[in-house]
């Protein structure tokens, strides 16, 4: 249950018209791991379990190669939902102690410096990056675009996708929050075995540091947007050796961190 149809009142000038529209469907999803609460999401209904299994790995909670036992999971009519997940408990890694918070901040030896010259040397960085080929931007945005059934039945979800070193598409995913979009498209493919293939992550919004720190944790070394990047998201694509571009939109585009990583086609 992707959308709902809701009525409303159109106004043009003088002319009044009732309608139905579709609505994105926004509803919680309550996480327990181990019987004990840990978050609740708001969220799209309808992939679950990739949502889980992608935001668990790229929030460092668990990283284990078998598939989440999941227990007791309730959803009801309206989206909302509750899941138990079962980890042992020699698998849960930092993620679950420090419960979403920043990675790594007091280690940032970048953060807060603004001169793009600065990303030369940063102290953890994601190795042997594939270049991106900037000029196929464009393309690569009208790839996901197109597989953005529920944006275009509502105008109101985001989406995210994932290409490999050749700029193929992988997958594209899409959701109300812009995380839970990634999530899912990274949740995907490690269910499908295939995250090793992903090169270069396309949102449709903006870039905040969240999604940088699941790109980092996902091994992707390219993070293109949009529209905007937060300060925070620069100064830890710096740290991290992520080319961060935004404002990628009419054949223009904004390089915030590592342009080296980039390169017009041949």
């Amino acid at each position: 249950m992707q959308t709902s149809r809701y009525q409303s009142l159109k106004k043009e000038l003088k002319k009044t018209q009732l309608v139905d529209d579709f609505l994105v469907v926004e509803a919680p999803l309550e996480i327990q791991i181990n019987e004990k609460p840990f978050a609740a999401v708001m969220r799209t209904p309808g992939d679950d379990e990739v949502l889980l299994r992608g935001l668990l790995y790229a929030e460092d909670i668990y990283k284990g190669k078998n598939p989440l036992l999941l227990k007791n999971n309730q959803t009801e009519p309206n989206g909302f939902a509750k899941v138990q997940v079962q980890i042992p408990e020699k698998e849960l890694r930092k993620g679950y102690l420090n419960k979403r918070t920043l990675l790594s901040v007091s280690s940032c030896g970048i953060c807060g410096k603004q001169e793009l010259d600065s990303t030369k040397t940063p102290k953890k960085k994601l190795k042997n990056t594939p270049a991106l080929s900037i000029d196929l931007l464009p393309s690569m945005f009208e790839n996901m675009r197109s597989k953005q059934a529920t944006f275009d039945q509502t105008g109101g979800s985001h989406a995210a996708a994932l290409f490999d070193k050749k700029h193929s598409l992988l997958n594209t995913k899409e959701d109300i929050g812009r995380h839970n979009a990634v999530d899912k498209c990274i949740g995907d493919l490690l269910q499908k075995e295939q995250l090793h293939k992903a090169a270069f992550l396309l949102v449709s919004g903006r870039v905040s540091y969240e999604i940088i720190s699941k790109a980092f944790f996902a091994k992707i070394g390219t993070v293109v947007a949009v529209s905007a990047c937060s300060s925070l998201a620069v100064d830890f694509a710096k740290e991290f050796g992520i080319c961060l571009i935004g404002f990628s939109r009419q054949g223009k585009s904004t390089l915030y961190a590592h342009p080296n990583h980039t390169q017009k086609t041949a």
